[in-house]
């Protein structure tokens, strides 16, 4: 009989807020980079153009929306997934096959994508506000208000504008976080050089985050402007055309905020996740 710790259904969307706290300003810079029609600035640029015009505290607008999203679309999908996994676990009494981790994966990061797109939505909106002219911006208040607002002016419908890719981009996400991160941990340990410590912890969550920002960053572009827009794309198709007539590098505009962001992120979520679970975790004995 050996005594573990597992996760609790809700220690994804607590990690994830936490280190949401801390790479929010580089989500920001990288949805001004990808709603941007014509490449005029670059990521540093893009940064010292809000400092400059807003203040140090515009690069955190947006942020109740940010945890918010966090705690519908990041603790739905780590509570699906870490659930069903950990039963087949000691049903199985091992590890799953990695296909069945990225089937797994793709199914959870899907449900949490279109349980959180409303938040989302507003995130987005939020955070490009600060380079809009002021005539022009939304002004939410806070995510609730901005929830409120859009369901009163624009329509319930408008809370899930993007909600395909939105789910399409949260099943690659966690493929690339959630399977890989377990698939690259158990070989990091199967070497027999390290043990399950934060060490191992960053390396697999490195590899992870990695993975993630490669597969979701064109579904990624399209989604947010999507959600940024109020008429100008009628229907998803349209967006990819016309995101397509500006060469194929527009599907990986912002992909170096976006790495710079999502790999810092996915660290931070793993390494608070597993501390989480050592320190808190329900114990199970198998």
């Amino acid at each position: 009989m050996q005594e573990n710790r597992v996760s609790r259904w809700y220690f994804g969307g607590v990690s994830s807020s936490a280190a949401a706290c801390v790479t929010h300003p580089l989500d920001l810079i990288k949805v001004h980079l990808q709603t941007q029609q014509e490449v005029r600035m670059r990521m540093i640029g893009m940064t010292l153009n809000v400092v400059r015009r807003e203040g140090f505290l515009a690069l955190y607008s947006g942020l109740t929306a940010s945890l918010c999203r966090q705690m519908t679309y990041s603790l739905s999908r780590f509570a699906i997934y870490e659930t069903v996994r950990d039963k087949m676990k000691r049903k199985n009494k091992g590890p799953m096959p990695f296909h069945q981790k990225v089937l797994l994966g793709a199914f959870a990061g899907f449900t949490g994508g279109f349980i959180g797109t409303p938040t989302d939505l507003v995130n987005v909106r939020m955070q490009n506000d600060v380079k809009m002219a002021a005539e022009f911006r939304r002004n939410y208040a806070h995510v609730f208000d901005g929830l409120l607002r859009v369901c009163k002016e624009e329509g319930l419908r408008k809370l899930f504008s993007g909600a395909s890719m939105a789910s399409s981009r949260g099943a690659l996400v966690s493929v690339g976080q959630l399977a890989c991160y377990d698939q690259s941990k158990e070989l990091v340990l199967a070497t027999g050089y390290l043990t399950d410590n934060i060490f191992t912890h960053f390396l697999a969550s490195v590899f992870a985050g990695g993975s993630a920002t490669i597969l979701c960053q064109p579904l990624d572009v399209v989604k947010t402007r999507l959600m940024n827009s109020e008429v100008q794309y009628g229907s998803v198709s349209h967006c990819l055309t016309e995101t397509a007539k500006l060469g194929p590098n527009a599907f990986y505009k912002g992909l170096v905020p976006a790495a710079i962001r999502l790999i810092p992120h996915t660290v931070l979520t793993f390494i608070f996740l597993e501390q989480l679970k050592q320190h808190f975790g329900e114990l199970v004995i198998t």
